[in-house]
């Protein structure tokens, strides 16, 4: 996969409101999917949705305890998308504009 499509995979989680509610929840540590359903207030199907685009992106992860999946931040996959976001919006030497055309 090349960068601009890593990317994108990465940049999709932070694309809905659903998904940002989740990410907020998970500040405060690891939750059980049933607790993000209550919280949340929306179907089963529409919160593994979400947590697919979720997990894929590498900003979360999830396990299975008993018959609910469990979810916490990546503090890697976090730090990952940081790190891209500071690389695309970095204007880096404000002198070059980097135009080459005639004047």
């Amino acid at each position: 996969m090349d960068r601009h499509a890593e990317d994108a995979r990465i940049f999709k989680a932070f694309c809905d409101p659903n998904r940002l509610k989740i990410l907020e929840l998970l500040r405060g540590g690891e939750k059980c999917a049933c607790v993000l359903l209550e919280d949340l207030e929306i179907s089963q199907s529409t919160l593994s949705y979400h947590m697919k685009i979720l997990c894929d992106s590498g900003v979360v992860v999830g396990h299975p305890e008993g018959k609910w999946m469990h979810y916490a931040i990546s503090e890697e996959g976090a730090q990952r998308a940081r790190g891209r976001l500071q690389a695309l919006t970095n204007s880096g030497d404000a002198s070059d504009t980097g135009c080459v055309c005639r004047k």
